[in-house]
């Protein structure tokens, strides 16, 4: 089995952030979004991944260069423009060859892997198995009509959904995809969407399943999902201090000081992590905020927000809370 990665895309909904950084290297709790989807496909024992990247794709490959580090092989399939999810796997099929695999956007995050999924994809002998999630707000995504056990019909964002479900970013698919995908025309908008492959596949006598997510899963295409898989992945941190705390300062619940922050005269409160090289002075930092690597904090006080590289706060009389601070930001 393959897996096939999206990291393309231009992040509108997370604009101005993305305007000088890739929306999958956004970091939540210090970790690059695109890295959970890797450890995801490796830790379900796959060793060659693609990785759709957009026209800007060099800062991806820099990232992650061929895979070493998460022990895969990544081959870099470039989109040159946005046609659709169902197009990303139509250019992927030089790549994917026969084999099944793991079709997953980069910007999800799951809680506890695919492993499971993909047992149940062979399991079930399918020839495309869906991860469904229940959600308040099923208009925004895809989402199925199940009738016995057994998906029959997928809508692309309906305004009177047939059910509480949605289609989440992960999809395993056997070669029949290629079908589907090369058989499609272009929606309204001009893109080949991904249900209407499903649907396809429905309509042509292939066995499509599903499984349903039991944990949580974010979708962290806009800034309150991206703070919310923060605050679920801060959850499930434990407390680990390399860094340097004075005896001036109070620690108080899970936190993790990575190796050269520094905390002077401060008060932090988890769950929360401070980045390498970070350094927090006469300040307060509240449960569920990420601070990356080589930010200065001075005087100051932030809860429930991330915060990229760089930054400098200094001298705030308000709270900052809420807030997903770029990279490079003074303030």
């Amino acid at each position: 089995m393959k897996a096939l990665i999206t990291a393309g895309g231009h992040g509108t909904r997370l604009r101005p952030i993305t305007h000088t950084q890739n929306k999958h290297l956004i970091p939540i709790a210090n970790k690059p979004i695109l890295n959970y989807a890797l450890e995801y496909v490796s830790e379900a024992g796959i060793k060659e991944v693609g990785i759709i990247t957009n026209r800007e794709g060099e800062e991806v490959k820099e990232a992650y260069g061929d895979g070493t580090s998460f022990g895969v092989k990544i081959t870099y399939i470039p989109q040159e423009a946005p046609l659709g999810l169902a197009h990303c796997v139509k250019i992927a099929e030089d790549f994917i060859g026969n084999e099944p695999f793991v079709f997953y956007l980069g910007d999800n995050i799951i809680v506890g892997g695919i492993k499971r999924f993909i047992d149940e994809f062979y399991e079930k002998k399918t020839n495309c198995h869906l991860v469904l999630a229940k959600v308040k707000d099923p208009e925004r995504f895809g989402v199925p009509e199940i009738k016995g056990g057994r998906i029959v019909r997928v809508e692309e964002k309906p305004k009177k959904p047939k059910s509480s479900y949605a289609v989440t970013g992960i999809y395993i698919y056997d070669k029949h995809i290629f079908e589907a995908v090369n058989a499609i025309k272009p929606s309204a908008r001009g893109e080949l969407e991904i249900s209407d492959a499903h649907q396809y596949l429905i309509d042509h006598g292939y066995k499509v399943t599903y499984s349903e997510i039991t944990g949580w899963w974010k979708d962290t295409g806009k800034p309150e999902d991206l703070l919310e898989a923060n605050r679920l992945v801060l959850d499930n941190i434990k407390a680990e201090i390399n860094g340097r705390v004075d005896s001036n300062s109070k620690i108080v619940g899970r936190v993790v000081i990575e190796e050269g922050a520094e905390i002077i005269n401060s008060n932090i409160r988890g769950p929360v992590i401070i980045g390498k090289g970070t350094k927090i002075v006469e300040s307060y930092i509240g449960p569920y905020t990420s601070i990356y690597n080589d930010c200065l904090i001075e005087h100051s006080e932030i809860e429930f927000s991330i915060i990229l590289e760089r930054c400098i706060v200094r001298n705030q009389n308000i709270r900052i809370e809420g807030s997903l601070l770029g990279k490079d930001v003074r303030i």
